[in-house]
């Protein structure tokens, strides 16, 4: 029983921290998450999740810190009977919401590992099910742990490690993840992004006198009812199926991905911040080196008149509010490309200048 209970404690104290990481890494994403939770709550089970909204960003914070704090104190034995509470209560409502999740199809990506590791929604349960037995362990023989460090050793510890990781999340905040794991990271040629690497398998679920059979070709026999197609080789599809460009009834996609572009996007003009607006406003001045496009998933409208506001001069075009807060997580956020390569992002905290665009243009 030793064995198992500090095989639970390791395990469960590793992914924790390995989770808890990644989030800290990109703490908007994990609140762009959180957000989509409340509002399927909101819809489903009840109005007041929708208050939880706006803290999103905070919750986003303190559950990635805590996951790594908890981790930690798992690691040292840090007052057991306290942190195998809280392991706990987390992963029991973990696991109700990954299978809600899951049941009623709901949210397709847990976020549990951010970008870095894509989970289905019965592989989120999956996982919490096992960390659940695992904490029960834990839980049951939480009086049993030795502590590894002296009280004081373990405070100072345990109290460093949540600045320092508060720290890191707020710095990610107000700049750009440390590591991008997204389609849309610095190096990657969308346009092959966009397209299958290897054509497409998927094998057929047909129904018969109440049997369900597999086939790899369409059956023409009568008598089969199609139940599902299930696709056999998932890594071969196009990691960006939603970039999608156009102004009116035209689309601009491929114009998007040829030739230089310094992209200026904006979304939720209400939530967008003007701290840089005169640099932003200085790189839509025409330059022979590059040309300037804003991204929005405003309305016509409302977006005219923030443009007209801040005197922003250059084309713009729409977009899904998803696939822009993919592409950047800051609003307004930045990034060059050429020809469909991304060359560089930016925070609006880090906006740069024309000079700086033609800096990296130079070293191409």
């Amino acid at each position: 029983m030793k064995i198992v209970k500090e095989f639970a404690r390791y395990a469960v104290g590793a992914l924790f921290i390995f989770s808890g990481i990644i989030k800290v890494n990109d703490p908007v994403g994990t609140a762009i998450k959180l957000e989509e939770y409340f509002q399927v709550f909101a819809s489903d089970i009840a109005p007041f999740f929708e208050w939880f909204v706006p803290a999103a960003l905070f919750l986003s914070v303190f559950l990635s810190v805590l996951e790594v704090v908890l981790g930690i104190a798992l690691i040292i034995g840090y007052r057991m009977r306290i942190t195998s509470w809280i392991l706990l209560a987390m992963i029991v409502f973990f696991t109700f919401l990954t299978f809600y999740s899951a049941y009623f199809n709901k949210v397709t990506d847990c976020g549990c590992f951010g970008d870095a590791i894509k989970l289905t929604p019965w592989q989120s349960f999956y996982k919490d099910i096992i960390l659940l037995v695992l904490i029960g362990v834990i839980f049951w023989k939480k009086d049993s742990y030795n502590e590894w460090l002296s009280a004081k050793l373990g405070h100072i510890k345990i109290i460093s490690s949540t600045i320092i990781f508060v720290i890191i999340a707020i710095y990610a905040i107000q700049h750009l993840p440390f590591i991008d794991f997204r389609a849309y990271k610095v190096g990657n040629h969308l346009p092959s992004l966009m397209e299958n690497s290897a054509p497409l398998k998927y094998v057929y679920i047909m129904e018969k006198d109440g049997e369900e059979f597999e086939f790899e070709t369409y059956p023409t026999d009568e008598g089969y009812t199609y139940v599902e197609a299930k696709l056999t080789n998932p890594d071969a599809a196009a990691k960006i199926t939603d970039l999608s460009i156009w102004n009116g009834d035209n689309e601009y996609t491929e114009d998007l991905l040829s030739g230089v572009k310094l992209v200026i996007i904006v979304h939720q003009i209400e939530k967008t911040s003007l701290k840089k607006i005169d640099r932003l406003r200085n790189l839509t001045y025409e330059n022979p080196r590059f040309d300037t496009w804003i991204l929005t998933s405003s309305g016509y409208e409302k977006f005219e008149a923030f443009r007209h506001s801040n005197q922003l001069g250059a084309p713009y075009y729409f977009a899904d509010a998803t696939v822009l807060k993919t592409m950047v997580r800051s609003n307004p956020g930045v990034i060059l490309l050429k020809d469909g390569v991304v060359l560089a992002k930016w925070h609006y905290n880090d906006t740069p200048l024309g000079d700086d665009v033609i800096k990296i243009l130079n070293q191409q």
